[in-house]
């Protein structure tokens, strides 16, 4: 199994590009009861120690899942589900917020989604199925010929870290420490790879979007998606969340270090101070064993903070304490 992470989502080559702000198009009140919405859809995540990280033959020490430790965390509240495309468009309603890949003006999106007839573009070398595409962004997942017209409750994807935090301060959240994260996608399960046990398809029952077949060539659509699946889609864990494997990259807090991550024991932990890629979470679905097993509650990637692409989202949360 390769231990590139480009193979998880591919990290962009931007130069410095200042984000910038449109006209908002939503009033005060809608914009409000919008943001309510959004708190309402926090669920109680407990707190207490757990168990987070892998030790096993079948992860990635490299990216620094282990040693497995016990971390303790104070309760708090998750999204149940990804932020969708209609909560963020919202947001851009409200704020005339412009993404990274507006700003640059391209993003990255799997091949495997574009028209046999889509001119060639630009390939990340060693991973060819990612192509640089113009004019792919939130609104527009396979470039300018396509929309979100019929995805409005499927997470919303070609967000970058900066994009994800915008939206969370906007709606008086923040995104997950990464040990907030495995906390609340294991649903209170340890020692296992999935939230629901230790088995990816108990019974032949697909739990999660992820790619079956082989790896890019065919997808035999088992789970029922090529893309993403909605938010919602699947059974949630026994915290109630949705998703917290495949289907998107959830964006972490937390700066990227395979060297500080198995020893922040103890409570609360938080990342590294600094760092040149912050954490992702879950995988997506594109994820495959046969090259990328890192679909699992006890795997991590990571990716330089201004990057977008097809399979990348985020969720939030707040202390219990604050609402």
């Amino acid at each position: 199994m390769t231990t590139d992470h480009a193979c998880c989502a591919p990290g962009a080559a931007h130069d410095p590009a200042p984000l910038t702000l449109g006209v908002p198009t939503l009033g005060r009140d809608a914009a409000a009861s919008l943001r309510a919405s959004v708190v309402a859809d926090l669920v109680d995540v407990p707190g207490g120690g757990f168990v987070m990280g892998h030790d096993g033959p079948d992860g990635y020490p490299s990216d620094g899942e282990g040693p497995a430790h016990v971390v303790t965390l104070r309760p708090f509240r998750m999204m149940r589900t990804a932020v969708t495309t209609a909560q963020f468009a919202g947001f851009v309603e409200a704020t005339g917020y412009r993404t990274e890949a507006e700003v640059y003006g391209w993003s990255f999106v799997f091949a495997g989604l574009l028209p046999d007839d889509f001119p060639p573009t630009r390939a990340v070398v060693g991973t060819p199925w990612w192509r640089q595409v113009e004019g792919a962004d939130w609104r527009h997942p396979e470039g300018p010929h396509s929309d979100v017209g019929d995805r409005a409750g499927h997470p919303v994807v070609h967000v970058s870290w900066s994009d994800a935090s915008a939206f969370a301060s906007w709606a008086g959240l923040r995104l997950p420490t990464e040990a907030e994260w495995e906390r609340a996608a294991r649903g209170g399960r340890e020692g296992a790879h999935y939230p629901w046990g230790h088995e990816r398809e108990p019974g032949g029952e697909h739990r999660m979007n992820v790619w079956q077949g082989e790896f890019p060539a065919r997808n035999t659509l088992e789970d029922g998606y090529l893309g993403t699946a909605p938010a919602a889609a699947f059974a949630p864990n026994d915290f109630g969340l949705h998703n917290t494997t495949g289907n998107v990259w959830e964006w972490c807090q937390d700066w990227f270090a395979t060297d500080t991550y198995g020893s922040s024991a103890g409570s609360d932990p938080t990342g590294p101070a600094q760092g040149s890629a912050r954490v992702m979470r879950g995988g997506s679905y594109l994820c495959h064993e046969s090259y990328c097993f890192r679909y699992r509650v006890d795997s991590r990637s990571s990716n330089a903070p201004d990057s977008s692409a097809g399979n990348v989202g985020f969720r939030c949360v707040a202390d219990a304490v604050s609402w």
